[in-house]
This record gives C-alpha cells, sequence and structure tokens, in this order.
C-alpha cells in the first residue's frame, strides 16, 4: 500500500504504538481469558488516533522550531517559508532547507560580484571625466591667470580646452546611449537595406583615421551582389563604426582589418570584423563588453574614446535580438562577429 511521503513518519510510528499496545492488551486479555475480536477494533482506533495525534504535534513541533530559526537568520525571509506547509518527512524538509540556503548563497554572491563591478564602474566613471575636466580646468585658469593678453596661446589654449569638452560631451552621450539600451527604452527603427554598401560607408568615413596607422579596412572579397538585411541601419551602423574604430585603435601598424559577410543560416547572415592587431589573452575575454572595461590599462587611454565602444556594440546587436561573438588570440589578432537577420520574403 503506497502512502504520501509526508505521512510516513506518522503511518509508521502509529503502527508501531498500535501494535505495541495492541501486543500488550492481547497478552493481558489472553492471560485473564477474555480474548476477543474487539482487540482487533481497539488495534484500529488506537492507529487512527495516534496517526492523527503524532501528524498534528510533531508537524506543530517542526514549523515552530524552524519557523524560529527562519525568523533568527537575517539572511533569510521568514515571510516565504511561513505561507509552506511544513511536513513531518525531515528528508524532504532538509531538501528544502538546503535548496533555500543555497539559493540565498547564491544571491548573495551575485550581490558581492554586482558590488565590485559597481565599485570599479564608479572608479572608471570617476577616471574618465575626471581627465577632461582637470584638462579643461587647467587651460581655463591658466587664461584667467593672465596668458589672454596673448591672442597666440589664447587661440591654442581654447581648442585644447575645447577638445576636453569635446570629450567630455563623447562620454556623456556615450553613457546615455548605453542607459537607453539597458533599459530598453531606445526604439529602433527596423528597415530593409544593403548591408555591403554600408559597411563601405563605414570604410569611406574612417578611411583617414586608418590611414594615420596605415591600416587597410578591406573586404575579404569582392560582393557582385547586393546583401540586404532587415535592423536599424543607424545603429548597425553605429556598431560597426565602433567595432572598426577598435580595430584601428588596437590592430597593428600597417596591418589590415577584414569584414567578411556570410550566409549562417536559412534567414541569417553573419558579419566579422577582423585584424591582424595584438589580440586579447583569455583571462580577458569575458570582459571585454563591460563598461569602462580596458584590456590595457595605460595605453589605451592614449587613443581616446569613452571606454563604452564595445558595450555599446554588444546592447545594440542584443536590442535587434541577435547574438555577438568574440575570437581572439594574442599578438596574432581578433575577431568581433554579430548576426543579422535576413528581410522577411
Amino acid at each position: 500500500m503506497q502512502f504520501k511521503k509526508t505521512y510516513k513518519f506518522a503511518f509508521y510510528t502509529s503502527l508501531f504504538i498500535a501494535l505495541l499496545t495492541t501486543f500488550v492488551l492481547g497478552i493481558f486479555l489472553y492471560i485473564q481469558n477474555l480474548w476477543s475480536w474487539y482487540v482487533l477494533a481497539f488495534f484500529v482506533i488506537i492507529f487512527w488516533l495516534s496517526f492523527f495525534v503524532i501528524q498534528h504535534r510533531v508537524q506543530n513541533f517542526i514549523y515552530k522550531r524552524v519557523n524560529k530559526i527562519y525568523e533568527d537568520l537575517t539572511l533569510l525571509e521568514s515571510a516565504e517559508f511561513t505561507d509552506k506547509k511544513v511536513t513531518t518527512d525531515m528528508a524532504t524538509l532538509t531538501q528544502e532547507i538546503d535548496k533555500y540556503a543555497r539559493d540565498k548563497k547564491f544571491e548573495i554572491e551575485s550581490l558581492k560580484i554586482r558590488e565590485s563591478y559597481r565599485k570599479e564602474f564608479m572608479g572608471n566613471v570617476s577616471h574618465e571625466l575626471k581627465t577632461p575636466l582637470f584638462t579643461v580646468q587647467g587651460y581655463v585658469e591658466t587664461l584667467l591667470d593672465g596668458a589672454m593678453s596673448d591672442k597666440k596661446i589664447t587661440k591654442k589654449y581654447l581648442e585644447r580646452a575645447s577638445k576636453g569638452v569635446e570629450r567630455l560631451i563623447y562620454i556623456v552621450n556615450d553613457l546615455d546611449m548605453l542607459t537607453k539600451l539597458e533599459v530598453g527604452n531606445l526604439v529602433l527603427n527596423k528597415e530593409v537595406f544593403n548591408i555591403i554598401d554600408l559597411v563601405q560607408n563605414v570604410f569611406d568615413l574612417l578611411e583617414m583615421k586608418a590611414a594615420k596607422r596605415k591600416i587597410t579596412l578591406t573586404f575579404d572579397k569582392v560582393y557582385q551582389e547586393p546583401i540586404y538585411v532587415f535592423a536599424d541601419k543607424e545603429r548597425i551602423q553605429q556598431a560597426l563604426t565602433n567595432l572598426i574604430v577598435n580595430s584601428i585603435k588596437y590592430g597593428r601598424e600597417k596591418g589590415t582589418t577584414e569584414v567578411t559577410i556570410e550566409k549562417l543560416l536559412k534567414n541569417k547572415f553573419i558579419v566579422r570584423v577582423t585584424d591582424n592587431g595584438e589580440g586579447i589573452e583569455k583571462t580577458n575575454l569575458k570582459r571585454v563588453f563591460e563598461r569602462f572595461y580596458r584590456v590595457d590599462k595605460s595605453g589605451s587611454r592614449k587613443e581616446g574614446g569613452s571606454g563604452l565602444g564595445l558595450s555599446i556594440v554588444k546592447h545594440i546587436i542584443e536590442a535587434h535580438n541577435e547574438r555577438i561573438y568574440v575570437e581572439s588570440e594574442h599578438n596574432v589578432g581578433s575577431e568581433f562577429s554579430f548576426t543579422l537577420s535576413k528581410p522577411v520574403e
């Protein structure tokens, strides 16, 4: 006969009590020559009476003490437990408590990681904003201290201060963009467009920047036919620009940045941006899309930028419900790739 697991303790304890008391009563009645089939009725009554008493009392006993433990532990919320019926099955109860404790431990570890990222993020924001602010402040104070009398110096310092302000605006705009992407407030204006033309436009825009480092921007082959995708053209151009700028910034001088567009699935294309630059060590690969995360803690800042480029790329691609990937080998090069959907026919 099968019984619910939660009643096993009460069942076996009641059975033991009923058998023991019936056995003792049976022996007494046998000695007194008073044996009767009423003994069986006694057995049934004792069994069910014991069962209900034990089930009720032990359940309340466990509930009160376990609930007290939950109330005493500041990291566990007793409110989550009070609505659950505590059973007399200790194995099940132990499993439930262990699971609850593991969940809470995981939450605490996640909070610690987030706190660590928050502190690092705040430190990075402070550093990124502090540098251009001090630059602007230094030039303005120099002018106020008397340098304005020299027109050449005034013009020179104002131009440098202007560049510092531009960098501040750049960082703030990127932070604003990233915030909108993360909270989902950025509306995508999807349309059908030729991704080949878009990549070529980005090449044209960055041609001079690449020429300064003698880096060649090129396709992997000549694309005779257009390749149409369905996405937000402006956002994808921004994502491509960030990736190619990144490849120029960290690429090898006289190197190459190559864009490849391949058919991935029946309704998907994959766009690859490959360079033969310094590459990324494996320990840094998992964090390259984090806000302000720098692979090179010193040299990368000399190249300018907000430190948010890759993070913005990731959020733009994910806002399209697409995937982004990175593969890299230190001192060999890197490849960033992302998927795009074909137009619905």
